[in-house]
This record gives structure tokens, sequence and C-alpha cells, in this order.
């Protein structure tokens, strides 16, 4: 039908639930197939906060992995658009964090 979906929460206001944050994207599962939800956690949420324009606290192309757009990256060890499940486990699954161009967690090099 064309409705352009985004995804949240309110963990914000509740710090002590960021860790199960990731646990509750599986509850889409019901609804949509883990690529739509894959692309609804992530460039589809880029784009509506592209929606606010000046008020948007990330300037810059969103949405997008090409030169100059903010970029966050996740290298995850297994296919989560057949094992969605991996992002619950970020400590083992996600071998590299990277944003804005900088490397937060690599668990490539040895």
């Amino acid at each position: 039908m064309g409705v352009k979906l985004a995804w949240g929460t309110d963990f914000l206001f509740e710090p002590e639930m960021n860790k199960d944050q990731n646990t509750y994207i599986l509850r889409l599962k019901k609804w949509f197939t883990n690529a739509e939800i894959l692309k609804m956690i992530t460039k589809d949420n880029a784009e509506l906060l592209q929606l606010s324009g000046l008020r948007s606290p990330y300037p810059g192309l969103m949405g997008v992995i090409k030169e100059n757009a903010v970029a966050d990256l996740i290298l995850v060890d297994g296919n989560p658009l057949e094992h969605l499940e991996l992002l619950t486990q970020p400590e083992s699954k996600f071998l590299l964090i990277m944003k804005n161009g900088k490397i937060y967690k690599n668990k490539l090099q040895k």
C-alpha cells in the first residue's frame, strides 16, 4: 500500500532496558520478513529522521552507504536475513562496529 514505516522504542527513558532493545525487533516477525525488518530499522528510520530537516540531530545524507554519508556499520557473524535472532547477540555475533567512520569494536583482528 506504499505506507512508510519506521521502528523505535522509548528505551531512551529507561536505559536499563537498552540491552534488550534488539529482542523487541523480533516481535516484528509476526508481520514482516527479516529483510523488511532490517530495512525498516536502518534505511527507513534514517529516511524518517531526514524528514525533520534542520531539527535532525544527524545532518547529512543518511540511509545509504556512500562517501560522505552518515553511516554506522555492523558486520554480523552470520546472515540476519536468514536468522534475525543474530541481532540479539551483539557481544558474540557483532564482529565489527563502526560509527562515524571510527571503529568501536573489531573482533576480526587478533
